[in-house]
C-alpha cells in the first residue's frame, strides 16, 4: 500500500487526476454491472421457480411413467417440455423416462414422497453433471396409485439461467471497459483543461525565476480556486515589485547621502595626509577645523548606518516583532526621559492620560523617540517644548522656526530634509521611520505650523480594548 501511495505521488498531477478519474469511473461501473447481474440472476430464477411450480405433468403421464417404471421397461415417454421429470418413492428410489438422465434423490424430495411436507426446491447435478434446479411435489387425487406413497419432481437445466448470465457478464464486462477507457480519455481531457491556468502560473513562476522579470500577471478568468490563486500571485508579484523599487529607491537615496559626508570626509583626510607627507604644517586653527569637521561628518555618517540598520529591522510593515497591548503614556515618558538627555537644556513639559494601543513596544519608542528628537534640534536655546496625550492624540510642540507650507507634505519622506535644515545632523529618515512605525499600528501622523510659531506633530493611535494585566498605573 505505502509502495503504491510513492508511486502514485511520483506521477504528474495531470496523470493522478486522470487515473483517479477512471478508477472512480470503474468502481462505479463494476459496481453497477455486479448489481445489475445479480439483480438479473435474482429475476430469472425467480421465473424458472415460478415456470416449475406452474408446470405439473398430467395424471396420463404419470400413468405411462409408472407403468414403465414397473414393468421395466425402456421405452422412451413423449418429452414434457424441456423438463426432467421422475417418480420418488418413500424409500428414496426413483424412476426416469429412459431417454433421460435421472437426478439424485434429496432428503427433500422423500420427505414430499412421506407427506411431510407439501413441496421441495433445491439445485443439484445430475448423473452427467449437469446443473438442475428442481421442483418436487405431491401427486393430485386423479393420479395413479402405486404400491408405494411417491412424489414427482420436475427438473430443468440452470443453463438456461447460467448461459444469459454468461452473455450478459461478457457485455457488461465490455461495456464497463469501454466506459472505462472512455472516463480514463476524458479524465485525461478534463485535468489538462483544468490545470491549463495552472500550467500558466507553472510558466509565469519560472519565467520570474529565470529573468527576475516582476511586471508579469496572469490572466484571471472566473471567480473560481484556480482565478483566486491567480489572483495571489499577481498581488505577489506587483508587492515584491513594489518592494523592489523601494529598495532600489532607498540604495540610490542612502547612496547619494552617503557620497557628500564621504566626499567632504576623504578631502579632509587627504589634506591631512599631504601636510603631514610634505612637513607643511596646517595651521592650528585650520587644523582644527578640519579635525571638527572629520569628526562631524564620522558622526553624521554613524547616525545615517544607524538608522539605515533601523529601516532594515522593521522591513517595510514598520515593525520588527509582534504587536502588543501596552501604555501609550509610560512609553511617550520613557521617550521623554531620552530626550532630556540630548537636551538639557530644554524644558519638556508633559501632560499625559493613560492611553493603551496595540503596537509593537521597541518600535513604538524609537517613532515617538524620533518625534522627540526633531522637536528638541529645532527649539531654541533654553527653549520649551510641550507634549501632550488625550484620549490616543499626542502632539509634540515645538518653538522653532517651523517648517514652510509648501514642504509639508514631504517631511515623511525618506532622506528628504529642508533645505534650511540641511546644515544640522540627521539623515532624513527618522520622520519616515515614525509614518512607518504609525501607518503599522493602524494610526497615523502629522506636521503643521502651530499658532504662534514653531511645529506641532500629532500622532494618532487607535485604543486596545483592555489594558494589559500586569500594567500597574501610576500617577502621570
Amino acid at each position: 500500500m505505502n509502495r503504491l501511495v510513492r508511486r502514485m505521488r511520483s506521477l504528474p498531477l495531470r496523470s493522478r487526476l486522470a487515473l483517479l478519474v477512471a478508477v472512480a469511473v470503474a468502481a462505479a461501473v463494476a459496481a453497477v454491472a455486479v448489481t445489475c447481474w445479480f439483480m438479473t440472476r435474482a429475476q430469472l430464477q425467480a421465473q424458472m421457480d415460478s415456470s416449475l411450480r406452474s408446470s405439473q405433468v398430467s395424471s396420463q403421464y404419470l400413468r405411462l411413467l409408472a407403468g414403465s417404471c414397473i414393468g421395466g421397461s425402456d421405452q422412451a415417454l413423449p418429452p414434457v417440455g424441456n423438463y426432467t421429470v421422475q417418480i420418488v418413492t418413500t424409500h428414496g428410489q426413483s424412476c426416469t423416462s429412459a431417454d433421460q438422465t435421472a437426478i439424485p434423490v434429496q432428503a427433500g424430495d422423500v420427505a414430499v414422497a412421506d407427506g411431510e411436507r407439501k413441496n421441495a426446491l433445491h439445485t443439484t447435478d445430475n448423473a452427467d453433471g449437469t446443473a438442475m434446479r428442481v421442483f418436487t411435489y405431491q401427486p393430485g387425487p386423479t393420479a395413479p396409485v402405486l404400491q408405494d406413497r411417491y412424489a414427482v419432481s420436475m427438473a430443468q437445466p440452470m443453463d438456461e439461467i447460467t448461459k444469459p448470465l454468461t452473455s450478459l457478464a461478457w457485455v457488461l464486462l465490455l461495456v464497463g471497459g469501454i466506459g472505462v477507457l472512455g472516463a480514463t480519455a476524458a479524465g485525461l481531457w478534463i485535468a489538462r483543461t483544468g490545470l491549463r491556468p495552472v500550467d500558466q502560473l507553472t510558466e509565469a513562476v519560472e519565467h520570474v525565476a529565470r529573468t527576475e522579470d516582476l511586471t508579469v500577471r496572469i490572466p484571471v478568468e472566473g471567480d473560481d480556486e484556480i482565478a483566486r490563486l491567480s489572483e495571489s500571485f499577481n498581488s505577489m508579484t506587483a508587492s515584491l515589485a513594489s518592494s523592489r523599487e523601494l529598495q532600489q529607491q532607498l540604495i540610490a537615496d542612502a547612496g547619494h547621502e552617503l557620497r557628500t559626508p564621504l566626499t567632504s570626509m576623504r578631502t579632509n583626510i587627504e589634506l591631512l595626509t599631504r601636510s603631514e607627507e610634505t612637513g607643511r604644517a596646517i595651521p592650528p586653527d585650520d587644523r582644527k577645523a578640519l579635525m571638527a569637521s572629520v569628526k562631524a561628518q564620522m558622526i553624521e555618517l554613524a547616525a545615517l548606518i544607524g538608522d539605515l540598520q533601523e529601516l532594515s529591522r522593521t522591513g517595510l510593515n514598520g515593525t520588527d516583532g509582534p504587536l502588543k497591548v501596552i501604555s501609550l503614556h509610560e512609553t511617550v515618558r520613557a521617550a521623554i526621559e531620552r530626550a532630556r538627555l540630548r537636551g538639557p537644556e530644554l524644558t519638556i513639559e508633559a501632560d499625559l492620560a493613560p492611553w493603551y494601543v496595540r503596537a509593537e513596544p521597541a518600535a513604538l519608542e524609537r517613532a515617538i523617540v524620533n518625534l522627540l528628537d526633531n522637536a528638541v534640534k529645532f527649539s531654541p536655546e533654553k527653549g520649551t517644548v510641550q507634549v501632550a496625550l488625550m484620549r490616543g492624540t499626542l502632539t509634540v510642540r515645538d518653538h522653532g522656526p517651523g517648517i514652510p507650507e509648501d514642504e509639508l507634505p514631504y517631511v515623511f519622506d525618506r532622506f528628504w530634509r529642508s533645505p534650511t535644515a540641511r546644515a544640522l545632523p540627521g539623515s532624513g529618515l527618522g520622520l519616515s521611520i515614525v509614518a512607518r512605525t504609525v501607518e503599522a499600528s493602524g494610526g497615523e501622523v502629522a506636521l503643521a505650523a502651530a499658532d504662534g510659531g514653531g511645529t506641532v506633530a500629532t500622532l494618532k493611535l487607535p485604543g486596545a480594548p483592555t489594558p494589559p494585566p500586569e500594567i500597574t498605573e501610576q500617577p502621570a
